[in-house]
């Protein structure tokens, strides 16, 4: 058994730095510009992958470009298990990012990523059915997420559910999945008009929302629990949230609390924001366990018996 499949994006990140956002009609120079490996189930497999290599699949889709190349490579050498990525006539995905006062704006082109329909899952039934947990997000068609949860429910598999970017059908999934993680603006499109801790509580021990620099919040089953953020000085936070979401697969596979996995998430996104690029900053098991002793956090070692 596999512990994680991914179903999800997969996108060359497009990558501008710039001191200044130009005005409509505007044009400014920017600092630096890259192109790097992305997609949030690319980058959440990856992020697992640092976590417990060749124990991911990734399923998906690239294009017939030099950029869907890339990414292949790209996902060898970080031990993402990628059999389950076709590559089909279109372009692939393209994220175009600028990074300005410590944070990120993003603009999405799809392209291949369009193709993973339900038929494109075909010949990958029996790799989700094999997996330990499920993770999705909203990169991907909708009708493929509806189609992926529903098949894990009825054959009892897991699914983290990341509702990014949110969408209008998203309250389509909560019923199916059993762990939803957005952040405080998706939160708030999902459940407009209703207050956080009311919805924490109905969806106790399922429902997740990072709030950035103020940290985690969830609802235990008894009372509302916040695990607070690390600080930190930002380089980019780009890949944060899919950092988060990557490290928390990895703590539930490994049986942690959810309590114990948001917490080594924090971890995990806290040290990827130290370095430049979605996957770059992406921690290794060593550097969480590592960051966990200086912050005389012992659960994982203990959980594991060490």
């Amino acid at each position: 058994m596999t512990k994680v499949s991914v179903v999800g994006s997969i996108s060359m990140d497009l990558v501008t730095s710039t001191k200044r956002v130009p005005q409509a009609g505007e044009t400014v120079f920017g600092e630096n510009f890259a192109m790097v490996p992305g997609g949030k189930g690319a980058n959440q497999a990856v992020a697992f992958a640092r976590l417990a290599p060749h124990d991911v699949n990734m399923i998906g889709a690239v294009g017939n470009d030099a950029f869907g190349e890339t990414i292949l490579k790209n996902f060898k050498e970080n031990a993402v298990l990628f059999d389950g990525v076709g590559t089909v006539p279109q372009t692939t995905g393209i994220a175009q990012i600028t990074l300005f006062d410590d944070d990120n704006r993003i603009i999405i082109i799809p392209g291949a990523n369009n193709e993973v329909l339900p038929d494109y899952l075909e010949n990958f039934w029996e790799k989700i059915k094999d997996s330990q947990l499920v993770v999705l997000q909203n990169e991907i068609p909708h009708e493929t997420n509806l189609a992926v949860a529903k098949f894990c429910k009825e054959n009892a598999i897991k699914v983290l559910y990341n509702p990014a970017p949110a969408r209008k059908t998203d309250l389509e999934m909560i019923e199916l999945v059993d762990y939803i993680t957005p952040n405080e603006h998706e939160c708030k499109e999902l459940f407009p008009n209703e207050p956080l801790e009311e919805i924490l509580a109905k969806y106790a021990n399922r429902l997740i929302v990072t709030l950035g620099s103020e940290g985690v919040i969830f609802h235990d089953g008894n009372e509302v629990q916040k695990i607070p953020a690390i600080k930190a000085k930002v380089v980019d936070t780009t890949g944060a949230g899919d950092t988060f979401n990557g490290a928390f697969a990895f703590g539930l596979t490994e049986n942690l609390s959810i309590a114990d996995s948001i917490q080594l998430a924090v971890v995990a996104s806290h040290l990827s924001i130290h370095k430049f690029g979605a996957q770059g900053g992406m921690p290794s098991l060593a550097e969480v366990e590592d960051k966990l002793k200086e912050l005389k956090l012992n659960f994982y070692k203990k959980k594991k018996g060490l």
